[in-house]
C-alpha cells in the first residue's frame, strides 16, 4: 500500500473492469495466477487484496468479491503441480502427480465452469448505475493525487510471482518483496512518505530517516493514509504485521490442537468409527468425504484432513478394488477447497485476516469450494470415470 503498487492495481483495474464482468473476471485472474504459482493464500494475500479494493469501488459486496476471489484461487492451487496439497493427495493415497491432476479435470473443469457461469449471471443482474460505480472516478482521481501511479509499480508483484513459480521458499520470496516494495516507495511515493511521518518527526530530518521511519512503520503497524475520501482511505489503510497477530495465535492454536489430536490417536479412533458406514463404493467415496470435512471442522488445518484419511482409507480403496487416484481426487474436491471455509481453519483464519472478511460472509459465494464436493459424490454414485485397479488405472 505504502509503495502505491496496490493502488496502482486498484486505478487501472477500475479503467478496465465494470460491475457486470468482475465477478467472472476475479475469479479467472485468482485461478490463473494461482494456477501459475500453485499457492492460493499468496494469490489471495497478493491479486486479491488488489480486485477486493477494485470490486469495493465499483460497490459490490465484501462477500460476493471474496467468494470470487477464494474461489478463483482454489482452482488454481488445486490443479497446480506446483501446489503443496496436489503433491501431498497423491503421496497419500499411492499415485503420482500427473494422473492425479488429470484424474481431477473430470470433476474440477464441471465445478470451475458452474461457478463462473453463476458470477457471470449475478454480474449480469448488478445494477450499474449504483452509488459505488458513479464514484469511480472521484476515486482514482483521489489514488492518483496521492500516489504515484505507474505500471512500472507490477514489477514488485511480478518479481514475487517469478520467485514462487521458482518454487523459492516463502520467506526469502516475502523479505524480497518486502524490500523490492520499500525501495519503490522510497524512490517514487516521496509525498506519501512526508505524509506519513511529518506530524510524528517533523520536517527537519533528511528523507532518508523520514523514508526509514514510514517503511518501518508499514511493515509492522497500522498506517493511515489520507487521499482526501474517505472510501479510498478504507482501502489504503493496513495494518502492517502487527494487525495479522490474532490471526497467527489462531493458527498456531488449530495447528497445536490437530497435532495432538493425531499423536494421541484420538482421529485415528474417530475414522475408524466412520468405517463401519462403508458398505459399497459409493459409500466409501462419501465417507472419505464426510472425514475430510470433519477434520477440517475438528483439527482446524487442510494438511491433516487430507493426510489422516489418506492413510486411513488407502487399503479400503484397495479393497474395494478402486484405483489410488480415486482417493486423491475425493482428498482434493474436498478437504482442500473446503479448509477456507471453516472459521477457526488456518485458511479460513487466514483468508479472513488477509481479506478483512468474515469467513461466514464470503462463505455462501465459495460456490466453486461448495460446488466440488458435491461434485465428486455425483461421480461416484453415477459411477461416472471410477477408476478400477489394473483397469482404468
Amino acid at each position: 500500500m505504502l509503495s502505491g503498487i496496490v493502488p496502482s492495481m486498484i486505478f487501472y483495474g477500475l479503467e478496465i473492469l465494470n460491475p457486470t464482468i468482475f465477478l467472472f473476471a476475479t475469479c479467472i485472474v485468482c485461478a490463473v495466477v494461482s494456477l501459475a504459482t500453485g499457492s492460493s493464500w499468496s494469490t489471495i494475500a497478493t491479486i486479491g487484496i488488489a480486485m477486493l479494493g477494485i470490486g469495493n469501488a465499483l460497490g459490490l459486496s465484501n462477500g460476493l468479491i471474496g467468494g470470487a476471489i477464494i474461489s478463483g484461487a482454489y482452482f488454481g492451487d488445486k490443479m497446480s503441480p506446483l501446489s503443496d496439497t496436489t503433491n501431498l493427495a497423491p503421496a497419500m493415497a499411492g499415485t503420482d502427480l500427473i494422473t492425479h491432476i488429470r484424474y481431477m479435470m473430470f470433476t474440477t473443469i464441471p465445478s470451475i465452469t458452474i461457478t463462473l457461469i453463476i458470477f457471470l449471471i449475478i454480474g449480469l443482474k448488478l445494477d450499474n448505475n449504483n452509488s459505488g460505480f458513479s464514484q469511480v472516478l472521484e476515486m482514482q482521481n483521489a489514488l492518483s493525487s496521492t500516489y504515484n501511479i505507474s505500471l512500472w509499480s507490477l514489477l514488485v508483484p511480478v518479481l514475487v510471482i517469478f520467485l514462487i513459480v521458482k518454487k523459492v521458499p516463502a520467506v526469502p520470496a516475502l523479505f524480497i518483496g518486502t524490500i523490492g516494495g520499500g525501495l519503490y516507495a522510497v524512490f517514487f511515493q516521496q509525498d506519501v512518505i512526508y505524509q506519513l511521518t511529518k506530524y510524528e518527526i517533523g520536517n527537519n530530518l533528511s528523507y532518508v530517516k523520514h523514508a526509514y521511519i514510514s517503511v518501518m512503520n508499514a511493515m509492522t503497524v497500522e498506517v493511515n493514509i489520507n487521499t482526501g475520501n474517505e472510501g479510498v482511505n478504507n482501502l489504503v489503510s493496513t495494518g502492517g504485521m502487527s494487525g495479522m497477530l490474532n490471526t497467527i495465535w489462531l493458527i498456531v492454536c488449530a495447528m497445536s490442537f490437530g497435532g495432538i489430536m493425531e499423536v494421541t490417536g484420538f482421529l485415528k479412533t474417530i475414522t475408524n468409527s466412520l468405517l463401519k458406514f462403508v458398505k459399497s463404493r459409493k459409500s466409501l467415496v462419501l465417507t472419505t468425504s464426510g472425514t475430510c470435512l470433519f477434520l477440517n471442522v475438528t483439527a482446524s488445518d487442510q494438511y491433516l484432513a487430507i493426510v489422516v484419511p489418506g492413510r486411513m482409507f488407502a487399503n479400503s480403496y484397495k479393497k474395494y478394488d478402486l484405483a489410488p487416484k480415486n482417493l486423491s481426487r475425493t482428498l482434493e474436491d474436498t478437504a482442500t477447497v473446503t479448509s477456507p471455509l471453516v472459521p477457526w481453519n488456518t485458511c479460513g483464519a487466514t483468508h479472513a485476516g488477509v481479506l478483512g472478511i468474515s469467513t461466514l460472509i464470503y462463505l455462501p459465494y465459495c460456490f466453486f469450494n461448495l460446488i466440488s464436493p458435491i461434485m465428486t459424490l455425483i461421480f461416484a454414485y453415477a459411477s461416472i470415470k471410477i477408476a478400477k485397479i489394473n483397469v482404468d488405472q
